[in-house]
């Protein structure tokens, strides 16, 4: 999506560990706090995106 693990951490207010988890781990799903920043921090870059993009729900 154009953005780094480090700049998706510090944009959603979240470690990097949880980034990385995030965004490489098959069938990761974070807690629904975390979700929420994840999915603000990646509408900052692109508007449409959404949850189950992402992760099975």
């Amino acid at each position: 999506m154009g953005i780094t693990q480090e700049e998706l951490a510090k944009s959603a207010g979240i470690n990097r560990d949880t980034a990385s988890a995030a965004c490489s781990k098959i069938g990761y799903i974070p807690s629904p706090i975390v979700m929420k920043k994840i999915l603000k921090a990646l509408r900052e870059v692109d508007p449409s995106v959404r949850a189950d993009k992402f992760w099975n729900l």
